[in-house]
């Protein structure tokens, strides 16, 4: 959908890829994406454990991770319209088709976190202003949702590299299908395989859910992948440097843009990620307990009805994206709860 703070799709068609959630297992948001479908801003751990509710809850989405979330020591995460790396030189001129649609940019904070008729409290602070500087890893979010669709979120830390890799997203969504469907098979809890969406009984703690053990083992092989993968590219980037200055070059200003130009050129050329040649350490990840999953205590801060879609005043509850889409379900009355389109 999107990345840093811009829309890849056109804005109108965001309400189609949120009627889509409900048919979903599972979702692999990037932040800025899971602030668009959940319509909160992450800030924090706090405000991140309301968005995952609000998807658990309002989409009834079994599984959960939120890609490359970037935060600081105490916790704050860099806003998702930050770049993800210092810009390149020359910088690009290809722009995204369109910005991300407006939020209320503070509704992140418990203090705009929605009552539970819906409405939004009225002191909203500000983000945090934080600089890329104060960030030292990657983190990946993931939950499975209890039986009444509360979160269970547990936390992955990976080092920040100094590369930026194209795909790693795409990698790592198809990394995890098959590490999930492996982790089901080898859990604890009997006929999990059989289970609607392979949902864990209530009791499974976050870092032993099967979601957090194929998170585990997805980054560890991406991690191992990523650094050799970075080593590399030094080694190549060193002998382009040396193999340039060699050959020399005008001193003028479109000169100095032309040897920029070619040596980002040369930059992506040497960090593309050849997986094929890290076959093994796709099969049998090295350094798990590097990579160990933690249970993250602020989604038992979240208020229950924080993603709880209430009835209108006729005992309506409106179960799609808008007005009039998707079902409904009525509520009250001698015949209790009925559902229709």
């Amino acid at each position: 959908m999107g990345d840093n703070g811009k829309l890849y799709i056109p804005e109108d068609e965001v309400p189609q890829y949120k009627a889509l959630l409900r048919e979903a297992d599972l979702i692999l948001p990037n932040q800025f994406e899971a602030e668009t479908l959940s319509d909160t801003t992450i800030t924090d751990l706090e405000s991140l454990a309301a968005a995952v509710q609000i998807l658990h809850k309002t989409y009834q989405i079994p599984h959960i991770i939120i890609t490359s979330l970037r935060l600081t020591r105490d916790n704050q995460t860099l806003s998702s319209r930050a770049p993800s790396r210092p810009p390149s030189k020359p910088a690009s001129q290809l722009q995204s088709p369109s910005v991300s649609p407006a939020r209320n940019a503070e509704t992140s904070h418990p203090s705009a976190w929605p009552t539970s008729d819906g409405s939004k409290l009225e002191d909203q602070q500000e983000p945090p202003s934080i600089s890329l500087d104060e960030v030292e890893n990657l983190t990946i979010i993931g939950s499975t949702a209890t039986s009444d669709f509360k979160p269970r979120l547990f936390r992955i830390d990976t080092p920040l590299l100094p590369l930026f890799f194209s795909g790693t997203g795409d990698m790592f969504a198809a990394l995890t299908i098959p590490r999930l469907i492996e982790a089901v098979h080898n859990a604890s809890t009997p006929n999990l395989r059989s289970t609607p969406s392979w949902k864990s009984p209530d009791d499974v703690p976050a870092e032993e859910l099967p979601l957090a053990k194929a998170c585990q083992k997805v980054l560890a092989s991406m991690q191992t992948i990523l650094a050799k993968t970075t080593e590399k590219c030094k080694e190549k980037m060193e002998a382009y440097d040396k193999r340039a200055e060699k050959e020399g070059c005008g001193s003028g200003e479109d000169d100095r843009a032309e040897r920029e130009k070619q040596r980002h050129l040369a930059l992506m050329n040497a960090s593309e990620v050849s997986v094929v040649r890290f076959v093994d350490d796709l099969l049998d990840p090295p350094d798990l307990e590097r990579f160990k999953p933690r249970r993250i205590e602020e989604s038992e801060k979240v208020p229950d009805e924080v993603g709880l879609r209430r009835p209108d005043e006729l005992g309506v509850v409106r179960l799609g994206v808008g007005d009039g889409d998707g079902a409904v379900m009525v509520v009250g009355g001698e015949g209790g709860r009925k559902t229709g389109e």
